[in-house]
């Protein structure tokens, strides 16, 4: 099977994930990683200039694949809270099947990289920060960052799937509606929690 400079390139992206998931950053020069990936660390350089370049490369990458699988089975006509909780459980479901995913996402969250990289990530197109400015939607989040947003609602599905903590589907529902009450506005007039309010990350 002949491997193309596409699949060098994703095979250096995933042995970055998985050396970060597993030792942090300083366990991942560019040689280690080359070496995980099974290439020469030259060739991890064809592709990516720096160690810098490459870990926003995984990182939007990683993003990317998170946001489409969020994405899944949304249907944009049901009530708000719906959808967020729709989109949680998408969240900690996709991570739970590929916890280096997650566990590389706390890594860079935790590293000086977070800042570059979340505007990276937001530079790219990231879905659900378009689904969170729209202004139904906006109009019923907290007025706080969207950045506080993320960490007080889909944070939450993202450590305990890198964690492992075994949640039966009950508890897993019962923690997605305690995030969405976390980031929501109360409805004008107030009402039952789930109806009487609204809001997406």
């Amino acid at each position: 099977m002949t491997v193309t400079s596409m699949d060098r390139a994703a095979a250096v992206r995933s042995a970055l994930r998985t050396l970060v998931a597993r030792n942090g950053f300083h366990g991942a020069s560019m040689s280690a990683v080359a070496s995980e990936a099974g290439v020469a660390t030259g060739t991890a350089y064809t592709h990516y200039a720096s160690k810098d370049d490459l870990v926003l490369a995984a990182y939007c990458e990683t993003k990317a694949q998170l946001a489409e699988a969020a994405m899944v089975g949304l249907d944009a006509r049901s009530e708000a809270d719906a959808q967020f909780r729709s989109i949680w459980l998408a969240t900690y479901r996709h991570l739970k099947a590929n916890p280096d995913h997650a566990r590389f996402l706390l890594q860079v969250d935790h590293s000086p990289y977070r800042s570059a990289a979340h505007q990276a990530a937001i530079a790219g197109g990231d879905p659900l920060a378009a689904q969170a400015a729209m202004p139904d939607i906006a109009a019923r989040l907290l007025p706080v960052p969207l950045e506080v947003i993320y960490e007080l609602g889909l944070s939450p599905a993202v450590r305990l799937a890198a964690g492992g903590t075994p949640l039966t589907d009950e508890q897993l529902d019962e923690i997605a509606r305690a995030c969405w009450r976390a980031i929501s506005l109360p409805r004008s007039g107030g009402g039952d929690e789930d109806v009487g309010r609204r809001g997406l990350v």
